[in-house]
């Protein structure tokens, strides 16, 4: 029987993605003909026409006798391969894309970082300054592998006091918080290992993991941390490598973790030999601190990692890694394998003079009071629209909040990008595609007085998404308690 041209493209292009997504490897041996054929549910003749026009192409090798293999060089690697993509508007890469290119003609209630003028400017100059008459080897030479000692040593002491006690060996620099949890997910995963996240997360939590492939499993999340009984099924039945989650204030709801849930959390993820990356990237705009996985661990199975990009600035690229010795020690190793040596002295530099001579904590005494003004008044004027938290956060930039009556986030989020503003539509943070109705607001970006009129105006264009939803669970499937009083 000939086969169909179109479902040998298509056998062909279920070659090309397992190839582009690394499924099969240089020199793999691909599954046989007929085996193919029963899994793909296609003819032979096709899987062999597939075969041979691959072959020509060059991207597969036939061996007589062994069968068909991938060729030796490899395609490089391509997100778009390993996972359907959604929509542009809940596609976390397009998203951050758009917010990070826009420049100042686009308004960014979506985005999730401060506006610039909100940042410590004189002190910044006054870093600039001293760093001008450092010592030479500072302005040129490379990072010492572990990062700069003067600045470990000052967040050593912030983490003692916050009853962590962290020794110097306990403490590696990177280049960022991305850049820390990219290197403990190279030193942690393998391609197809489970990773825990809470639905919603942070968006850029599920765009690294897709890149380093692996299997994403959300777990429901209520205003004290992600559901106990849903996370000890989920890490009993998946057996997950790692539990990827914010402990303070909570991206995107906003929420605090309790102690219950932390200690629940902690006794399951240890029954199930799970490691906790606990980001604690908004940390210091908690008034007072919340419960943490990694004091109440000690560092045993939980890694703390953090930056100053959201209370400092985003250009001065300086995160950290917390974790025990001998992890800590292949983590330096791996850092020294993708980009010699430990983070830009400079910007550890420039950190560390703002921490020791007093003009970060007086900066963020400044954005806690700020922050708690602009949240009161971005929560009244949503409210105006009809646009309700899910809950009143302690502290921080965001409010997660319900859209009326139903109204699509996504449709939402399409058209207000037409019109030069970035949101964040609620399935941009759920990997469970639950939160359609729901809105991150970054309520530091809220005040240009286009946006509540245009906000208005395109709701009422905007259709629901279906059926109001029975009480109980919300749209995002949350707990009704998490309501906003």
């Amino acid at each position: 029987m000939p086969s169909s041209p179109g479902r040998t493209a298509q056998v062909m292009a279920d070659i090309r993605r397992r190839a582009a997504s690394r499924q099969l490897g240089p020199g793999d041996r691909l599954p046989s003909i007929r085996g193919l054929a029963r899994s793909l549910g296609a003819s032979p003749s096709t899987v062999a026409e597939a075969y041979d026009r691959l072959a020509a192409e060059g991207l597969i090798r036939a061996r007589p006798g062994s069968g068909f293999f991938l060729a030796a060089t490899a395609l490089p690697l391509s997100l778009a391969a390993v996972a359907p993509q959604p929509e542009r508007e809940i596609d976390p890469l397009w998203m951050s894309r758009q917010a990070l290119d826009g420049g100042d003609a686009v308004l960014k209630p979506g985005c999730g970082w401060l506006p610039a003028d909100w940042m410590p400017d004189a002190a910044i100059r006054r870093a600039l300054r001293t760093l001008s008459r450092a010592d030479l080897s500072i302005l040129t030479d490379y990072g010492s592998p572990l990062g700069a000692p003067p600045l470990r040593k000052v967040l050593a002491r912030q983490m003692s006091m916050a009853g962590l006690p962290v020794a110097a060996d306990q403490l590696l620099l990177t280049g960022s918080g991305t850049h820390a949890i990219d290197l403990i997910c190279r030193f942690m995963l393998r391609p197809g290992d489970t990773v825990l996240v809470d639905d919603p997360c942070y968006f850029n939590f599920r765009a690294l993991l897709l890149a380093h492939q692996a299997r994403v499993v959300g777990v429901p999340f209520t205003p004290e941390g992600p559901d106990p009984d849903a996370f000890a099924h989920a890490a009993a039945r998946h057996e997950p490598r790692l539990y990827i989650t914010n402990s303070a204030i909570h991206n995107p709801t906003g929420a605090t973790l309790s102690a219950r849930i932390a200690h629940r959390v902690l006794n399951a993820a240890a029954v199930a030999d799970t490691v906790i990356v606990e980001d604690d990237i908004f940390a210091d705009l908690e008034p007072e601190p919340s419960a943490r996985l990694a004091v109440l661990d000690g560092l045993t199975r939980v890694i703390r990692i953090g930056s100053f990009s959201k209370t400092l600035s985003a250009s001065v690229r300086c995160g950290f890694i917390a974790a025990r010795p001998d992890w800590i020690a292949a983590l330096t190793d791996l850092q020294v394998a993708t980009q010699f040596g430990g983070p830009s002295p400079m910007a550890a530099a420039m950190v560390a003079e703002m921490l020791i001579d007093g003009s970060y904590r007086r900066h963020l005494d400044m954005l806690h009071r700020r922050l708690n003004r602009k949240r009161r008044e971005a929560a009244a004027s949503l409210a105006e629209l009809g646009i309700q938290p899910w809950l009143t956060p302690r502290a921080g930039l965001f409010l997660w909040c319900r859209l009326p009556d139903n109204r699509n986030a996504t449709v939402l989020a399409e058209r207000a990008f037409r019109e030069n503003v970035v949101l964040a539509p609620g399935d941009v943070f759920s990997a469970g595609r639950t939160a359609r109705n729901f809105m991150r607001f970054n309520v530091a970006q809220m005040g240009d007085a286009r946006l509540m009129p245009m906000l208005r105006r395109l709701l009422g264009e905007v259709p629901p998404y279906g059926p109001p939803q029975q009480p109980g669970r919300d749209a995002a499937g949350m707990t009704a308690t998490g309501a906003s009083s």
